[in-house]
């Protein structure tokens, strides 16, 4: 029943594109809004209030970062930003800003599906994304007790040092989400991000990543995207 579909809301004023994703989207069973521009988006996010946006960010009315920033005052609406804008600073302004994820044009239509699928589950469960009760969290065979800051994967503890298993709860408390470097850094350590404790804290990852079992390309629980930030695999 079409009442049980998501709802997603589309923000993307070239026809060609918002055609290619709406049929790709509704051929996977979601229910999909149109706007072409901020204002149009403004009215059908309040009126609709979707499961998920996707949105460009060269708009004709205004720039894109005008309605995450109008959708984040009061909603953890989930928000993945689908734009031609491949700089590394456009991402992290935008994930700083309060977007789910960031896909770059042109872009695999069975990774936008997937990045979509990761929003809407981990948006669905909320802060309590993964938890079971006394405070757990679980993703496949990782497992992190939270109250006793301890961290297995398959069952065995995976000593990890007070700062890295920061980083770790961090990135599981945010599930699904890309997290930048400055928010990791703000979060754990509480400073600003610079070379020096971006250096630290892809120090300490290469740690965790090898604590894990991580094989050098492989993602094993965790996603690296160069010069952004990192995402824990949900």
């Amino acid at each position: 029943m079409t009442n049980n579909k998501y709802k997603i809301l589309l923000v993307e004023d070239e026809v060609n594109i918002s055609n290619l994703v709406a049929a790709m989207l509704e051929a996977t069973g979601y229910q999909v809004l149109l706007a072409e521009s901020c204002s149009a988006a403004k009215l059908l996010f309040a009126s609709h209030l979707p499961d998920l946006i996707i949105l460009d960010l060269g708009l004709p009315d205004m720039d894109g970062m005008e309605l995450l920033r109008f959708v984040r005052k009061d909603s953890l609406t989930p928000i993945i930003v689908l734009s031609a804008r491949a700089e590394e600073n456009d991402k992290v302004s935008a994930l700083d800003s309060g977007a789910n994820d960031y896909v770059t044009k042109p872009f695999g239509s069975a990774e936008l599906l997937a990045r979509v699928r990761t929003a809407l589950r981990n948006n669905r469960f909320s802060s309590d994304e993964g938890r079971l009760p006394g405070g757990r969290f679980i993703l496949r065979e990782l497992e992190l007790d939270y109250d006793a800051r301890q961290v297995f994967i398959k069952g065995q503890e995976i000593r990890l040092t007070q700062t890295e298993y920061n980083i770790v709860a961090f990135l599981s408390e945010n599930s699904g989400k890309m997290m930048t470097y400055s928010s990791i850094i703000k979060a754990v350590w509480g400073g600003s991000a610079c070379e020096g404790s971006i250096k630290k804290l892809q120090v300490n990852m290469a740690n965790i990543r090898r604590k894990f079992g991580a094989k050098p390309g492989e993602n094993n629980y965790i996603i690296n995207e160069l010069g952004v930030g990192y995402r824990m695999n949900g």
